[in-house]
């Protein structure tokens, strides 16, 4: 009997020397949680599917190595109680697809790695110290000083009769004296006579609308990233309604019904975000990751939009174009 127990002894011992590496790799495997989110119900950053495709090129499997919490959300309020929930679960990483985020994340958390896409002006903004050397817990990608006069330049040359644009601005919104600074002067140099309306909420973006008078403006040109965010789909409806070309920001803008947009590659931003989320993983700090400045814009028209609000596309803009919606 004891001589029958003395060999189950050696062969359990001998199966746990047996056990593969690999297998065992396996089974004591690090589990990364990721936090990523967004302030912009009707839509989802164009970014993200690339992101996830370029984190599983690195060999980061969801249910497997990796543990992704993907929340879209309605405003920064939700955005601030998010970021406590991330910090509270104990996440590895937390990526913010845009201002809003990216305040909520910075105000939870000093030590907690933070990847932002999408932002304006980080540095203004005191997301970092600056772009060569952000510093702290946050580095990311940043768009251009001169966006939005470029965006108003170019929507004078595809509608070369825009005399009035409806500027809509939200008074509350932090980034809206840089954007508007930026709006007022493009608009100064290109001789178009401004119509500014302020509007916050849901309520407020229908009232601007209801209340313009058919001369009152020739397009619309929203300032303040809390509109073009949360309210994509309705600006799109009012605006057709009222029969006004409306300029856009990123790509989804002009497949919703936008005459254009023009604005970062954002596919092109997801692989760059997962770079760096590899490499933070792997040890390096975000302080030491410079801020990159988005590489390649993209033109998109709406012929169909342009056809709908009887409009004629100057043939050079669509060869300029980097896609023609028809």
């Amino acid at each position: 009997m004891k001589r029958r127990a003395g060999l189950l002894v050696l062969v359990s011992v001998a199966a746990v020397l047996a056990v593969p590496p690999a297998v065992e790799a396996q089974q004591t495997q690090r589990v990364y949680r990721i936090g990523l989110f967004h302030v912009g119900l009707d839509h989802v950053p164009p970014s993200l599917e690339n992101l996830k495709k370029t984190l599983r090129a690195f060999g980061y499997e969801e249910g497997q190595n990796l543990r992704l919490d993907w929340r879209n959300l309605p405003d920064e309020p939700a955005a601030h109680k998010t970021a406590a929930d991330f910090v509270r679960d104990g996440v590895d990483l937390i990526v913010a697809f845009e201002n809003h985020t990216v305040r909520a994340a910075k105000a939870a958390t000093s030590s907690i790695p933070i990847v932002m896409l999408h932002v304006t002006d980080p540095v203004q903004d005191g997301f970092v110290r600056s772009l060569a050397h952000p510093g702290g817990n946050v580095t990311g990608f940043a768009g251009l000083p001169d966006y939005p006069a470029k965006q108003l330049q170019i929507f004078t040359e595809i509608l070369p009769g825009l005399r009035r644009v409806l500027l809509l601005i939200d008074p509350r919104d932090p980034v809206t004296p840089r954007q508007l600074a930026e709006v007022r002067q493009a608009a100064t140099t290109l001789r178009l006579e401004r119509v500014e309306r302020h509007a916050t909420d849901e309520a407020d973006v229908r009232r601007v609308f209801t209340s313009l008078q058919p001369r009152d403006a020739d397009g619309v040109f929203v300032v303040s990233p809390n509109l073009y965010l949360r309210f994509t789909s309705l600006i799109m409806k009012s605006a057709l309604t009222k029969r006004l070309p409306v300029a856009w920001h990123q790509r989804h803008g002009a497949e919703e019904g936008a005459l254009f947009s023009y604005g970062s590659d954002l596919a092109a931003i997801g692989v760059d975000a997962a770079r760096y989320i590899d490499r933070i993983l792997k040890g390096t700090h975000p302080g030491e990751l410079p801020v990159q400045q988005f590489a390649r814009f993209e033109l998109v028209i709406n012929l169909k939009t342009a056809k709908a609000l009887s409009l004629t596309v100057p043939p050079l803009l669509l060869l300029r174009a980097d896609q023609v919606i028809e």
